[in-house]
């Protein structure tokens, strides 16, 4: 291979070497030198909303009669290609870069400074043109938002839509096997396996709504506030216009903040949605865990249900499966709850008008949303749609369940029905063939008061 050629570039802090091949330029390469940090890149879906600021920036600048034609269509046929992912090789900055994240925005511009002029051959200027009317401290804001938003849109609530259905048909095949109940992991009182997975689809749709409602405050865009908030150098309509205009060309409802102070010197809202994806990773390590020790065995675990079996589980124990679905589940669940930690901590850096975390923010936030939305459809296609159920287990195991006796409170007392349960326990003994010997119960009364199906319902037995 022959070696890297490089190109001088120059910028007001003076002159240095870009490979030959690269799009951007100096302040870009600026940046590349400082932070060979950690090798992290800003997300695809983030550089997808750069293009999209840029894109709209354009076009608003020229209704508003601030950027000739020219320029505009150049700029928005660069932008295009941005957002399409035709040059994510073009953004090298590592995220641990300048907390503005000054060095993503000017990476972006000149990018697509470099595109346009070699679309059109014309003269696009980074700065003049293609940052016309925004600032770094608006543009990064506001494309955390824009990322975030259509990621959610797009990929989050439609995969946990799926993950929701898959339960649902599930919940419906099995609404009639009744199972031991566990708190503490420990036997107690009947439940369906349909009401067990209703409550985990509750969970979910709990979480869905209030990922629902931060919504609104994420569609609120800090651009048009410029550098500190009183959107210097932006025409006064800019803000309310890029709005719209990205609204029409994303399908989200856009809006412009009502107070790009509080937009672009705080985090807040990016730390409430982490904090919903948060409770979405609780959630799903709550499921895989039932899930795990449901699937436990197959013989010396509960064994109640068997999830497909996807891979070899061991290199040294033959015929081993194990709950590989449930596990990355868990897996993700732990990172999305390390990254909202992160993205707290950065929200907590918004020094007067300014937050100066926003790359970190960014990444955590994508990446958050991202994992979540490949996890559930997973878990979706490869754990629940295929789980079977070993019904004849689950009702050998409900039958000598001591806890069974709890129906009997409200007839023959607490203290009478411990020491049937003990006794049929330490016997290891049905706890209607115990009760006939030490009540003066019926068999028929037995049956009706402890059986199984019944309990499930709730309710005094009598």
């Amino acid at each position: 291979m022959g070696k890297e050629k490089y190109r001088k570039v120059a910028d007001s802090m003076g002159e240095l070497e870009v490979p030959q091949s690269a799009l951007w330029g100096a302040q870009t390469q600026r940046a590349v030198n400082n932070f060979p940090i950690s090798g992290i890149c800003i997300p695809r879906q983030f550089i997808a909303a750069l293009g999209l600021i840029k894109w709209s920036a354009a076009q608003v600048n020229n209704d508003l009669g601030l950027l000739s034609k020219e320029k505009t269509n150049a700029i928005m046929i660069a932008c295009e290609a941005i957002i399409k992912g035709q040059h994510d090789g073009q953004f090298p900055v590592d995220i641990f870069q300048t907390g503005s994240g000054t060095s993503s925005n000017m990476n972006a511009n000149e990018v697509i400074a470099n595109l346009a002029t070699s679309v059109k051959g014309i003269s696009v200027h980074p700065n003049d043109d293609v940052n016309m009317g925004q600032s770094s401290n608006d543009v990064i804001p506001t494309a955390i938002h824009i990322a975030a938003a259509i990621a959610i849109d797009g990929d989050l609530l439609p995969a946990l839509s799926q993950l929701d259905k898959e339960l649902e048909s599930k919940a419906h095949e099995y609404q009639d096997v009744v199972k031991t109940g566990r708190t503490h992991l420990m036997d107690a009182m009947p439940i369906t396996l349909s009401q067990e997975i209703t409550g985990w689809r509750s969970q979910l749709q709990r979480t869905s709504e209030r990922i629902n409602d931060a919504m609104s405050r994420l569609m609120r865009l800090a651009q048009g506030g410029t550098a500190v908030g009183t959107g210097i150098n932006a025409h006064p309509d800019f803000g309310n216009k890029f709005a719209e205009l990205l609204a029409k060309k994303t399908n989200i409802p856009f809006t412009s903040s009502d107070s790009f102070f509080e937009s672009i010197s705080t985090q807040d809202t990016a730390i409430e949605v982490s904090g919903h994806l948060k409770v979405l990773a609780v959630n799903l390590i709550k499921i895989s865990n039932d899930l795990r020790w449901m699937n436990s065995g197959p013989l010396a675990g509960l064994g109640e249900i068997k999830l497909p079996e996807l891979q070899p589980g061991s290199s040294i124990m033959p015929g081993k499966v194990n709950p590989v679905i449930p596990e990355a589940v868990a897996m993700v669940g732990a990172q999305v709850i390390g990254n909202d930690s992160a993205i707290t901590i950065a929200g907590q850096s918004g020094n007067f008008q300014l937050n100066v975390m926003l790359p970190v923010v960014a990444h955590n936030l994508v990446q958050s949303i991202s994992i979540l939305s490949n996890a559930m459809r997973v878990m979706a296609e490869k754990a629940i749609c295929g789980f079977t159920v070993n019904e004849e287990n689950i009702k050998e195991m409900l039958d000598r369940n001591p806890i069974l006796v709890t129906a009997l409170n409200s007839v023959i007392g607490y203290e009478l029905g411990a020491t049937i349960a003990k006794k049929a326990y330490q016997e290891g003994r049905a706890v209607k063939d115990v009760a006939v010997e030490l009540t003066d119960l019926s068999e028929a009364d037995l049956d009706r008061l402890l059986d199984p199906k019944d309990l499930t319902k709730g309710g005094i037995k009598e």
